[in-house]
């Protein structure tokens, strides 16, 4: 069975001050989500689905259905801040989105198979597609799921501070704790962070870090929801509370009920987090195209 891509793209993107999944950045306005199922097909994914708001369902399936339609089988899924567990009902007042747990459950019912859920306006590179294609295809289990891992120097930004999951391993390259760490910037030729108090702390840059890119077996969606309604039960009243995909499997890695395999590759990142970068990211997206790893028409 060919494994899933899910993209979750039902953010706006406060900071960039727009829809960033629809920002053209290739040479004939491909979106960076264009060459994440670029490269998911050319690593063997079968179906895509993506995350959505109801509201902008209309302008995202006709900017990409036809360009999709026959390549690969596609399924939407909507992220609605009401969608919540029986015995649960929305505050009153609750506009902001329920975070990237939440909008993994929204895929529940369309898949069944080994997927692999990554953010639609990061730039994530074709082998990491390779490497967790190959790790979803021979050796996720509902006890083994993978995170595909970045270099903390190469995810940074020219453009201001950006969050990141600094990563800690064991001695087998498995996950132990992801610690989400503020305001990351360069400061001259070092790297620092935001900390608890008015001083700043200084990271090596070579760190690795999670950029949301992550290797499932279908039966993590229970655990989601089991999680998701302890979540709300304590944090529901909370108008800014999000839940998070590293809560769950931090849960479970806690509980040692899985393990999660750290994989590296060469890809290189980008995104899009701020409006000043989408010069960088189509430069980025140029090279790629010269150099033959992408056509210049991608569809």
């Amino acid at each position: 069975m060919k494994p899933t891509l899910l993209i979750l793209a039902a953010g706006m993107g406060s900071r960039f001050g727009g829809l960033k999944q629809i920002e053209p950045v290739g040479p004939n306005g491909e979106t960076i989500l264009e060459y994440s199922v670029f490269d998911a097909i050319r690593a063997g994914f079968g179906k895509v689905v993506f995350v959505i708001r109801k509201s902008f369902a209309g302008d995202f399936k006709a900017r990409f259905e036809s360009k999709l339609s026959g390549k690969i089988e596609i399924e939407y899924v909507f992220q609605e801040t009401h969608k919540l567990p029986k015995g649960f009902v929305l505050p009153e007042g609750r506009e902001k989105p329920w975070g990237t747990g939440h909008a993994v459950l929204m895929a529940r019912d369309v898949i069944q198979e080994p997927f692999a859920a990554i953010n639609a306006d990061d730039f994530y590179g074709a082998e990491a597609f390779q490497i967790i294609s190959k790790f979803l295809t021979n050796s996720v289990t509902a006890q083994q799921y993978a995170m595909v891992g970045y270099t903390l120097k190469n995810t940074l930004s020219e453009f201001g501070g950006v969050s990141r999951g600094l990563c800690v391993t064991d001695s087998q390259n498995k996950l132990t704790r992801i610690t989400e760490t503020h305001n990351i910037r360069h400061d001259g030729n070092r790297v620092v962070c935001e900390s608890g108090d008015s001083n700043s702390v200084e990271l090596t840059g070579n760190e690795t870090v999670s950029m949301n890119f992550w290797g499932f077996h279908p039966s993590i969606f229970e655990n989601i929801e089991n999680q998701f309604i302890e979540f709300l039960t304590s944090n529901i009243q909370l108008p800014k509370s999000e839940f998070y995909i590293p809560f769950v499997v931090f849960d479970l890695i806690n509980k040692q009920l899985i393990n999660v395999e750290v994989l590296s590759g060469d890809s290189p990142y980008f995104g899009i987090t701020y409006k000043d970068e989408k010069p960088f990211v189509i430069e980025q997206i140029q090279k790629l195209t010269d150099r033959g790893v992408y056509p210049a028409k991608l569809w």
